[in-house]
């Protein structure tokens, strides 16, 4: 009697405590998510004409395939479709995934601030971000004024947002690809800039899919 009623008391311990925290704990916690943060609980997704195009909380690519002038075809690398930045969109920070912003298998380079492949890959970065940008800046750009945040990835490698300090640098280029005044576009930056956690953590950062769907809305495009 003593091995039945403990094998009794265990199977029916198991069937309550699934109960409670594998289906009523759920559900009551996804209920008060769609009630009081519907936006974050469904991921915050961005819909344009109807049509989903991204999420607030994801970094997508804004770039074009290149196209090899022999063949007429799109080059990859390692077949992976070789992309170079839209100057038309403001860009994301650089990214660790493969291929980049790949939101199906967020990573980050797992090496050191004194590893050669970091330091690397951070050179590597400046002078992508110099190429693409330098040309529109008042002066040009220096490596010391490239943003932390054009210069190194995120954790994600996904990550959404950059500082104001990128985003008014990209400003100049997209300014003058789109012919829009730069105080219109500074001020969809300042419109798309987001306050810090909580009032009081981290920095401000503004969100680069929204203020480019905001530029396509001001002077036409694809997105």
């Amino acid at each position: 009697m003593g091995i039945k009623r403990e094998i009794l008391t265990s199977v029916v311990a198991v069937l309550v405590l699934t109960l409670l925290l594998g289906v009523a704990y759920p559900l009551a916690i996804t209920g008060i998510g769609q009630i009081a943060f519907p936006g974050n609980a469904n991921g915050q997704l961005v819909y344009r004409h109807g049509r989903l195009v991204g999420s607030d909380l994801i970094g997508q690519s804004f770039a074009t395939p290149v196209i090899d002038p022999r063949t007429g075809r799109i080059q990859t690398h390692d077949g992976i479709p070789v992309t170079t930045p839209d100057p038309r969109y403001f860009q994301t920070r650089p990214s660790g995934t493969t291929p980049p912003d790949n939101a199906a298998a967020t990573t980050f380079a797992n090496y050191g601030p004194n590893s050669r492949i970091t330091e690397r890959a951070i050179a590597a970065n400046i002078r992508a971000y110099i190429s693409l940008n330098g040309p529109y800046y008042p002066g040009g750009l220096t490596a010391a004024r490239v943003p932390v945040d054009a210069a190194d990835t995120s954790a994600s490698g996904i990550d959404p947002d950059i500082s104001i300090a990128n985003a008014d640098i990209q400003a100049h280029r997209v300014a003058t690809v789109r012919h829009l005044p730069l105080a219109e576009v500074l001020r969809l930056v300042r419109t798309y800039t987001g306050g810090r956690g909580l009032g009081f953590v981290g920095n401000r950062t503004v969100n680069v899919l929204e203020l480019n769907l905001a530029l396509d809305r001001v002077s036409g495009g694809n997105r």
